[in-house]
């Protein structure tokens, strides 16, 4: 009965959200460790003034933070502390008496559940609100309220019949649906309170901007111990503090939980459940903040872009698919008849052999190079130039709907911090001069000569990175050749059957592995990299981080597949006069049907491999085996009432133990990556859309559940757009115009094809082109040693082989030389890239052009926006003259009322001057 009568102390609280008063909220969170006596842990009092708010610098030192785990009384001992722990304790209370100077409330708690862990509970007043969202020029809404142009119409019926068709795959959340009304925003200002709807001061700024507001003032306050200011990313990097983060707004599950926008982001956005749904956006947006909800935008609109990028790469398919049996060439090649025998794919090891047993690979090539091939080349080139227009203009609906058009202007005003690194180099540069007395100034600037040679190392850093990744697919191409010529000895016909089956698929593999540990791998030297260049700004540090990060982890995963693409089959030779590497390993060929198929092979396995195991097992498993190991240390720390503590735990401890947030940069990266494989080499893989489409539908909700459950909530950032992200969108749309026509041109037999109808086809069919590209070698002509060991093994004498080239038969004058029809075939290449990409480029910029960055209806109502604000400033300007006229008229009416009535002799002659009152009114007037 005493239990449930008891209530429960936490619960004023919220168990963490707000101050121990139940009326305060907690805007965010300084942890801190601390050494005390593990025997017997001390229960401090509590501050009774716990409700007042702290201004004044001096009452850190004689009353210190209101809540659990003050400083005891004078009269208990301490435990010994070590100097560094002493120093920064040192340093927590001047940042945190500089805090106080700066308007914000702190509340200490120590007796946590954590032990060792301290936590310090920040929370800013009304009036610091006010204040530095007029310093940071934040738009708030405003009491007015205006109309949104409607469509009118045919257009009017569209949009009602496509909201009815999906509504059933709306989110549930409020404002949802297109809305007719828009709150005018203005940057807020403490002088014109009044045009703000304040009757709510609690929810006037919500969660996410109020921690923004606090953090920025956590940045710009700075404690001076040790002759050198530290700010907060100083104290967070030199271990004063261990984490500073805004709470979430609740728990996201449970029967009994208050309902909160984490509950509904889960519920509505964060489960797997919901993957036909659209995203919430705006609810993304107000909860992460504007940088994180146009990552979630932007990959909602490339995934919605891949559905007709794969519907016509299904199309193309289907077409090789329906086409295969009507194919003349690989017909030619299957057909037993023609008796074709072929050189030996290796020295001495390996015997002559049929054309006809490259079958199923000329059979399986038609699937990937047909004429359907092309036309989907230029096709996915044209999507990549729409999907850029057509997230331009989301950008800018967004921004529209987010209040952020006028945000450059902004973003001069608010400065960005130095990163702790930089404050840490200019100390270490500043305590060096100052000791060799050579320089007396305050602030040092890095020397020109030392930072060209930082970036000569960074440069060169990176250029023995990328041979690494140039000698990996070195070595990976030896191994093919030496597998190929070990399995060639096999006295089994079905292995040497499937020689170039078997070294692809585990050559691939192991590219697949070895692109999957570099990435990792490149992705810390990237940020090393970067951290060696000590750059000032966060913005600085990141630009330079995704550009190196990006190259490296571009090289590496396209090496490979640039080999095939390009190299591979390209400088082999002829038969009696092969190209080497290292004296003994001949280069590799490609197959009878071209290396299109051993491409789209490539290309097919390192990119579902990569999705399927870096971005979906790596992002699910790595983050469930790290709360695993929190789980069993805290387990660990106090295994007797763990469980207990456990279903008791405040606000901010619950989110101390999440993963801190690392920032978006991986996130793109894998998409970006992705983006490539779509585009770049699409020309032999249709369905590469197809397979982009399924993953970033698990992608979505994955990324989501992340942030919802996973990662403490992240600062919220405001961005009008993708940053550099974008310009590497286009440069990878621009580059993928070139690889596809040369991978048309020179990669599939297309091109050959072409010729072969139109310059040497007797009866203009595709009949004897097969034997038109190979030529004739006689087996007389090889080099010693590397003959084939068993000539006879097709079982009768080999006199004269064929290889796939343009060039003179034995029995001509100049024979093995290259041929005229290789000069043809090359010139019709070669005038194929060119218009290709002419035409490709002109296209795209067409559609570019075509596509206004800038949708009418936003520019119309920006405008709108404009001058309904000069209105509203107009009349407000009116009104206070009406109000000013008509206390002037009060204050005439109140001075001539005992001129008529009681005292005459007060009033002025009428030829006289009037009365002052009245003259002062007359020149308002």
């Amino acid at each position: 009965m005493l239990n449930s009568l008891s209530v429960d102390p936490d619960a004023t609280c919220r168990y963490g959200l707000y101050f121990r008063d139940g009326r305060r909220k907690v805007d965010y969170i300084l942890v801190y460790h601390h050494k005390r006596s593990s025997g017997s842990r001390t229960l401090a009092r509590r501050a009774q003034h716990g409700d007042t708010p702290f201004g004044a610098r001096s009452l850190k030192q004689d009353h210190p933070l209101p809540g659990k785990g003050a400083p005891l009384d004078a009269g208990s001992a301490e435990p010994p502390v070590d100097y560094h722990e002493d120093d920064k304790r040192f340093r927590r209370e001047e940042y945190e008496g500089n805090l106080l100077d700066a308007g914000l409330e702190l509340e200490r708690d120590e007796d946590t559940k954590i032990h060792g862990v301290g936590f310090v509970k920040i929370h800013a007043p009304w009036n610091v609100l006010c204040r530095e969202a007029e310093f940071l020029k934040l738009k708030m809404p405003t009491k007015k309220m205006y109309h949104i142009n409607e469509t009118r119409g045919l257009l009017k019926k569209i949009n009602s019949v496509l909201q009815k068709i999906t509504d059933p795959i709306q989110p549930k959340v409020a404002d949802h649906r297109p809305q007719t009304m828009k709150i005018l925003s203005y940057p807020f200002s403490r002088e014109k309170q009044h045009l703000f709807d304040l009757s709510d001061k609690d929810s006037f700024f919500d969660s996410k901007t109020r921690s923004t507001i606090v953090y920025e003032i956590l940045k710009r306050t700075t404690c001076t111990k040790a002759k050198y200011s530290m700010g907060i990313t100083s104290l967070l990097a030199n271990g004063v503090y261990a984490a500073a983060y805004p709470l979430h707004d609740g728990d996201y599950e449970g029967e009994n939980v208050e309902f909160n926008d984490r509950k509904l982001l889960y519920e509505e956005w964060a489960r797997y459940g919901v993957f036909y749904k659209y995203q919430p956006i705006d609810l993304v947006r107000k909860y992460f903040g504007e940088k994180i909800g146009l990552y979630f935008a932007w990959l909602g609109v490339y995934t919605q872009m891949l559905i007709p990028a794969s519907v016509v790469g299904i199309i193309v398919f289907l077409y090789g698919c329906a086409t295969m049996d009507e194919n003349i060439p690989s017909m030619e090649m299957c057909d037993q008849s023609y008796n074709i025998t072929m050189c030996p794919l290796c020295d001495k090891t390996c015997s002559y052999w049929k054309m006809s047993s490259a079958c199923a690979t000329a059979r399986a090539s038609h699937l990937f190079d047909n004429p359907a091939t092309v036309f989907f080349s230029v096709f996915m080139a044209l999507w990549a130039a729409t999907f850029m227009e057509h997230w331009k203009r989301k950008q800018m609906r967004l921004n529209y709907r987010w209040d952020l058009t006028g945000f450059e202007e902004e973003e001069e005003a608010v400065k960005d911090h130095p990163r702790a690194e930089y404050e840490a180099r200019v100390l270490e540069k500043s305590l060096k001069k100052e000791s060799k007395n050579k320089e007396k100034r305050r602030h040092i600037p890095e020397d020109s000569t030392n930072k060209w040679k930082q970036r000569v190392k960074t440069a060169m850093a990176g250029v023995k990175l990328i041979a690494v990744t140039f000698a990996i697919v070195l070595g990976v191409i030896i191994y093919r050749i030496s597998t190929a010529a070990a399995l060639a000895m096999n006295s089994s016909p079905s292995v040497r059957s499937n020689i170039r089956v078997t070294v692809t698929a585990t050559a691939v593999i192991i590219n697949l592995v070895v692109i999957i540990l570099l990435d990792e791998v490149y992705g810390c030297i990237a940020r090393w990299l970067t951290k060696i260049e000590v750059p000032k700004t966060e913005k600085s540090f990141e630009e330079r981080l995704i550009f190196k990060a990006f190259l490296l982890k571009f090289v590496n995963s396209y090496t490979p597949i640039f080999y095939v693409a390009f190299f591979k089959g390209r400088f082999v030779g002829r038969p009696g006069d092969y190209v080497y590497i290292f004296h003994s390993f001949r280069m590799e060929e490609c197959a009878p049907g071209g290396c299109l198929m051993e491409l789209c092979i490539q290309l097919s396995i390192i990119m579902l491999g990569k999705q399927l195991i870096q971005n979906n097992l790596f992002e699910i498993g790595i983050p469930k085996m790290k709360k695993f190991i929190r789980y069993l240390r805290l387990k660990r720390q106090s295994p007797a009432h763990h469980e207990e503590s456990v279903k008791r735990r405040q606000r901010y401890e619950v989110d101390y133990n999440l993963e801190p947030f690392a920032g978006l940069t991986p996130e793109y990266m894998e998409m970006i990556i992705q983006f490539g494989f779509v585009t770049l080499f699409v020309a032999s893989f249709p369905l590469a859309p197809l397979f982009a489409l399924l993953n970033n539908i698990i992608e979505i909700r994955l990324d989501a559940k992340k942030f919802v459950t996973e990662l403490r909530r992240p600062v919220a950032v405001r961005a009008k757009d993708i940053g550099i992200w974008y310009n590497i969108l286009r440069g990878i749309g621009k580059l993928a115009v070139i690889i596809n026509a040369f991978v048309i041109s020179f990669t599939s037999d297309f091109i050959p094809r072409l010729v072969y109808m139109y310059m040497y086809s007797k009866d203009g069919t595709m009949h004897g082109f097969v034997n038109h590209t190979l030529s004739s070698f006689n087996v007389s002509d090889f080099q010693n040693g590397t003959a084939p060991s068993d000539p006879l093994d097709l079982g009768y004498e080999v006199q004269i082989c064929r290889y796939k080239d343009y060039r003179e038969p034995p029995w001509s004058e100049n024979k093995y030389d290259i041929s005229k029809d290789f000069w043809a075939v090359l010139a019709a290449r070669l005038a194929f890239v060119i218009v290709f990409q002419n035409l490709v480029m002109f296209m795209s910029d067409f559609v570019d052009w075509v596509i206004p960055d800038i949708p009418k209806d936003i520019s119309q109502q920006i405008h709108k926006e404009k001058v309904l604000m000069v209105e509203l400033f107009m009349r407000e300007e009116q009104d206070k003259q009406h109000l000013l006229v008509t206390w002037m008229e009060k204050q005439r009416q109140k001075d001539e009322a005992p001129c008529n009535h009681h005292n005459p002799k007060a009033c002025p002659d009428s030829l006289g001057s009037p009365a002052p009152s009245q003259a002062y009114h007359g020149g308002v007037l």
